[in-house]
């Protein structure tokens, strides 16, 4: 196993949490009632997941 194979998935999970992160800070949802927004933890889970997923599309060749 090579750890490159797991560098680029993590690299974008990280990315994408801080993506995440940044768009609860930014935008957020003040009422509390946006199922993703509403916290900093949910949005970042779902942004992770989003970087997960695109790290299997975008491929280096």
């Amino acid at each position: 196993m090579n750890i490159r194979e797991f560098l680029r998935p993590a690299l974008f999970v990280i990315g994408g949490a801080l993506v995440g992160l940044g768009y609860y800070l930014a935008v957020g949802c003040p009422t509390g009632t946006c199922p993703i927004t509403s916290s900093p933890l949910s949005s970042m889970l779902y942004m992770g997941l989003v970087g997960a997923l695109l790290s299997t599309v975008v491929k280096k060749e």
